[in-house]
């Protein structure tokens, strides 16, 4: 089965994402090394020995009860130290860099023999994209997959949980071992070109020196804390057996404590005694919420929110203007963190349908049909009457540089410019570079210079008008028509509305073709 194969390498756990071609998205199990729901890899590598190739992966690490191991066997928390360095205090056989290779390297061998990627994308943090993006080079140097795409985490968590390009999102990232809050810019919106992935290979050639431009969210403020879902466990266990010490099977029982709370009002577990037997381990949301509370997990998150808004405002921006709350790792499942989060913001959404699948997913929507052609060279811009200036003026639709077909139509509202107006007129055009060369004449000789740039030149299209009837006239000033306008597979312009005083659609059609 051709498709495309998404890896969100993540500091606890691992995402694999799978689309065949013309079918849905959906997360790939890969037994041995995954596990539960929703099927996930723990970012866990465990080796017995110095230079071991096979060490035990994910899930296994987990079942061997070796997740909570001293040594230098033991790799975690190891992705957010990849391109930035050693990790400090670490004292592991493997590098950050030379885990995550494992790790990724294992995954693609434990790929289902029927799948045949053809292209592979894999996600990186936007605020360490440089030295990140070379580790993701040379890792992806030995697989066999014709294309691989880079696309940045914020982005992909927007897109994978339904936000449209030019959102701005409060991206609440609650993960195993830290939680960081970041308030990001997508690219893209009205006439702007939305977000893409970076090809780093095509056609099994290498674009790293291609020049092409990656368009991530842009980071408004961003902080973080070394706190994560393992030290809630731990707050768990100690509270409810203070008097033992914090065993691996302690520390797995807390863990699944949380989990159920997220999903129900009190749960059960029966861990193993120290004196023999079982002991029952029992917990309500309430008590897990008075845990937390205690420990000062609130005064931590709304510290890191202040701190984010100051870091916001420093760039001129407010927290009133965010467009969506995004929760997304496994721990921000716990419905004490939402609950906060509603406070904080009271009337912003928050968008938490998948939490742990988010960014795989939209890593996956962000390169449906990623082709180097699937750029427009040109854009396209809407004849406009404006009211205050008394004449016309070109407004953009799509420019230069987006992708197609498009994920979200552009909407825009139309109205009528004079009384018992009975029609409207869509003129399109294309933009011409401000910067153009002209030929004058100097001394009876032809010289090619320059010209400043002034309001951009724009040439209609050559067909004539598409005429709109409104029936019956509207008044001048009222929005009449809503518009919308979309790049379809073919690289052509399509439009569909609706009439807003009749209430009747606009039927699709086609407007022609862009490049």
């Amino acid at each position: 089965m051709a498709g495309t194969l998404a890896i969100d390498l993540g500091s606890t756990t691992t995402v694999v994402a799978w689309q065949e071609e013309l079918g849905e998205p959906s997360l790939l199990a890969l037994p041995p090394f995954s596990a539960g729901e929703p099927c996930v890899v723990p970012s866990l590598l465990w080796l017995s020995h110095p230079g071991q190739a096979h060490p035990l992966i994910g899930r296994q690490v987990i079942d061997a009860g070796l997740a909570d191991s001293a040594g230098p066997g033991l790799c975690r928390d190891f992705k957010r130290f990849i391109g930035l360095g050693p990790a400090p205090g670490a004292a592991s056989w493997l590098s950050p860099e030379a885990a995550g290779a494992l790790l990724l390297q294992r995954l693609w061998e434990a790929l289902p023999p029927e799948l045949e990627p053809g292209r592979l994308i894999l996600t990186a943090p936007v605020e360490s994209c440089g030295g990140y993006r070379r580790w993701l080079l040379q890792v992806c140097q030995s697989l066999a997959v014709a294309e691989i795409a880079l696309v940045d985490e914020p982005t992909a968590a927007a897109i994978g949980s339904g936000l449209p390009p030019g959102s701005r999102v409060l991206v609440v990232d609650f993960g195993g071992g830290t939680l960081d809050v970041s308030l990001v810019a997508l690219q893209g919106g009205e006439g702007k070109a939305a977000p893409m992935a970076q090809l780093l290979r095509f056609a099994g050639r290498d674009l790293a020196q291609s020049g092409q431009r990656w368009r991530t969210a842009r980071v408004l403020g961003k902080a973080g804390v070394s706190l994560g879902g393992r030290d809630l466990d731990r707050w768990i266990a100690m509270a409810l057996c203070p008097d033992q010490p914090l065993s691996g099977a302690l520390l797995g029982a807390a863990e699944a404590l949380k989990c159920a709370l997220s999903e129900q009002e009190e749960a059960l577990r029966i861990v193993a005694s120290p004196a023999g037997g079982g002991q029952e381990l029992r917990l309500s949301r309430t008590g897990l919420e008075r845990i937390l509370e205690e420990q000062g997990l609130r005064r931590v998150v709304l510290g890191l929110l202040g701190a984010m808004a100051s870091a916001a405002r420093r760039e001129g921006f407010d927290l009133s203007g965010i467009d969506a709350v995004l929760p997304v790792g496994g721990t921000s499942r716990i419905p004490w963190l939402r609950r906060l989060l509603r406070e904080h913001l009271p009337g912003v959404p928050l968008r938490d349908e998948r939490p742990v699948a988010a960014v795989a997913l939209g890593a996956l929507a962000l390169t449906p049909g990623v082709r180097i052609q699937d750029v427009l060279s040109q854009g396209v811009c809407l004849r406009v009457w404006d009211q205050r200036s008394r004449g016309h003026r070109w407004h953009p639709l799509f420019v230069s540089g987006q992708t197609w077909p498009t994920a979200q139509p552009l909407e825009l509202l139309l109205a009528g410019g004079a009384p018992d107006q009975g029609e409207l007129e869509l003129v399109l055009g294309t933009p011409l570079a401000e910067d153009r060369p002209e030929v004058v004449f100097a001394e009876g000789l032809p010289v090619i210079r320059s010209v400043e740039a002034g309001a951009p030149r724009v040439r209609a299209w050559p067909q004539p008008p598409i005429v709109l009837p409104l029936a019956p006239p509207g008044p001048p000033g009222v929005d009449r028509l809503r518009l919308r306008f979309a790049i379809n597979h073919r690289g052509e312009l399509e439009m569909e509305g609706d009439d807003l005083l009749t209430k009747l659609p606009l039927p699709r059609r086609v407007l022609g073709p862009l490049r």
